[in-house]
């Protein structure tokens, strides 16, 4: 194995309240891409001993329900922008492609997202990216009342595009936040607990989709998109004030990092190879995000083809809950001692759920599909989450974070991008027709969505092998061992005196 950093997972960088993000960076350059630890981390950036562990913990909460709400207003906008494009054409390409750039330009950003966490301030980020997202969600708010809805739902024209463009740019700068938040776990959580800390972010997640998918739907049905672009902007503008009351003061500085540029793929990726197996572990964590990009392809119109827009909201938001019982669990009790052979399991179980949750053209098994398949989703997550807070340096968390983000939301705008003209113009089509009809009802049965049931059953299959052979290489093996080792150092350091 690779000699591994001196300090895993401890808090080795801070924040000092109110920074912006000019002249926060403390680069030691000339370790980029070595794959060494150099003179990292920089203990004289952070001092627990500011605040005890509960006083710490609040902060955290502080910082996650603030996180929250951001992510509820551009998940709000982003799923009304989903419901309102595929209501007025009728085009599963549409939804496609408004899904897949998303996850899309997730991939190509978070590299330089990971960078920027690494450099500067935790807290400095956020209100960073709160800012842009906020004028993004004002400009495109701008683009509505000036722009005709006939021009604004032409895909042929530029106008389209960029008003779609607008607001996903505003969402995704957001996830900037996110990288962010899981940095903050490894500052302010005790490492015995940042398992259950990871199952909170989780549940997040899961109130973000509940609250989301119910306003969603019914923002657009009944105010329309223009006055849900006002209520985005609204609440983004809520969350940012509120950012700027939070303090953090155990990150005394920007702790010092071989980040450097605005987008250091080499030192993310030194920071990857350095800890063995890390890479395999992103490997698994994207089996996942293959079926993601299906159901981000499909599953809204498959509900909108059985529910009116504002009861698919709320039936969306009942299997949605599946998130908050998901990691609630977690949180309760964590993930066992070995969170690689948890995720595979729970990725087993997915591809199980996928493939049958539309076996049958029935409203209940459809919902209760979804809340089974979100509950696992927080577990393999936070079991990535958790591994990286423990093996990896904070100086380097960021650019492992954005890196794992990039690598794994590529794989959804690939099969999203695939799928959505395929099921268009030849599965859906088929499935429709006399013969296809005929051919799929003892399998699937009847009824006008047919043909994304067959999507979503071969993409399910799919996945089940995948993560059932995965169980089988060595490389498994040698990922679970290096989590074990990284266990056992970090139990050794928890038991150490501690200044706090």
């Amino acid at each position: 194995m690779t000699e591994q950093e001196p300090a895993r997972g401890r808090a080795a960088a801070s924040y000092d309240d109110g920074a912006g993000l000019s002249g926060d960076s403390q680069e030691t350059r000339g370790t980029a891409g070595e794959g060494g630890a150099g003179d990292l981390p920089d203990p004289a950036a952070v001092d627990t001993s500011l605040r005890s562990p509960a006083e710490r913990s609040r902060t955290f909460a502080g910082i996650l329900a603030n996180t929250a709400l951001a992510n509820i207003t551009t998940s709000y906008l982003w799923f009304a922008l989903t419901f309102w494009v595929y209501l007025e054409t009728r085009n599963v390409i549409a939804t496609g492609v408004v899904g897949g750039a998303y996850m899309l330009l997730i991939a190509l950003s978070s590299i330089s997202f990971g960078t920027f966490v690494d450099r500067y301030r935790k807290l400095a980020v956020m209100r960073f990216a709160a800012v842009f997202t906020l004028v993004m969600f004002v400009l495109s708010g701008a683009m509505f009342l000036v722009t005709p809805a006939s021009q604004l739902l032409a895909l042929g024209q530029p106008w389209f595009w960029i008003f779609t463009l607008v607001i996903l740019i505003g969402a995704v700068v957001e996830n900037l936040r996110n990288i962010a938040l899981s940095t903050t776990v490894t500052i302010l959580i005790e490492p015995d607990r940042r398992a259950n800390a990871n199952g909170m972010v989780g549940m997040v997640q899961g109130l973000m989709f509940l609250v989301t998918s119910v306003l969603s739907g019914l923002s657009v049905g009944l105010l329309g998109m223009g006055w849900t672009i006002a209520v985005a902007v609204v609440l983004t503008a809520l969350a940012f004030a509120h950012l700027l009351t939070l303090r953090m003061p155990e990150e005394v500085r920007a702790a010092a990092t071989d980040a450097h540029g605005g987008f250091d793929f080499r030192g993310a990726l030194a920071a990857v190879l350095a800890i063995s197996g890390l890479f395999a572990l992103i490997l698994f964590s994207t089996f996942n995000n293959f079926v993601g990009g299906v159901y981000m392809a499909l599953m809204d119109p498959y509900g909108l083809e059985m529910f009116p827009v504002e009861l698919w909201g709320i039936f969306l938001a009942v299997g949605s809950s599946g998130f908050l019982v998901g990691g609630a669990l977690i949180g309760k009790f964590g993930l066992g001692k070995n969170p690689l052979r948890t995720l595979l399991i729970a990725v087993v179980v997915m591809g199980f759920l996928g493939a049958v949750f539309t076996l049958r053209e029935w409203a209940w098994l459809y919902v209760l599909g979804i809340f089974l398949y979100l509950t696992l989703v927080p577990v393999v997550e936070a079991a990535e989450q958790t591994v990286i807070q423990q093996v990896v340096p904070l100086p380097r968390q960021g650019r492992v974070f954005g890196f794992a983000m990039a690598f794994e939301s590529a794989a959804a705008p690939i099969t999203a991008f695939l799928i959505a003209p395929i099921a268009q113009f030849w599965i859906i089509p088929y499935a429709r027709s006399a013969e296809g009809a005929s051919a799929l009802a003892p399998l699937l049965g009847e009824g006008t969505s047919r043909g994304i049931a067959l999507v979503f059953l071969v993409a399910g299959t799919i996945l089940i092998l995948a993560a059932l052979l995965a169980f089988l290489t060595p490389v498994y093996r040698r990922v679970s061992a290096e989590y074990a080792e990284a266990t056992a150092e970090e139990t050794v350091d928890a038991g150490k005196p501690s200044e706090a």
